[in-house]
């Protein structure tokens, strides 16, 4: 495999793993309304705040977030807008065909 070309898919693999869990795309999608501190993301997916930390720290690493110091909150943002045109092409019509084809396999 080509190195750039090779390094390329290994960050976009990246970056779809972060975004393959359900948490993590909760936390996204609730950042799409702006700027959140960890205290609003806790109670919104309901989880204990060191399992938030490690989830947004994934989401970080591959540079979907970034944050910003504000006395002793950290206020969580995304870095890029078009990760939603990621997540919104896997729509409901997507995700039916799709389901629909596994089920069709199975049977």
């Amino acid at each position: 495999m080509h190195s750039k070309k090779g390094s390329q898919y290994r960050f976009k693999a990246k970056i779809f793993n972060a975004l393959s869990d359900p948490v993590r795309l909760e936390i996204v999608e609730f950042l799409r309304g702006g700027e959140k501190c960890v205290c609003e993301i806790v109670p919104y997916v309901d989880l204990i705040q060191p399992v938030v930390s490690r989830h947004l720290k994934i989401l970080k690493d591959c540079g979907l977030l970034k944050y910003r110091k504000e006395g002793n909150r950290r206020l969580y943002s995304i870095t890029d807008d078009r990760i939603f045109e990621i997540i919104d092409a896997v729509g409901s019509d997507l995700v039916d065909a799709l389901s629909k084809h596994v089920i069709e396999q199975i049977v």
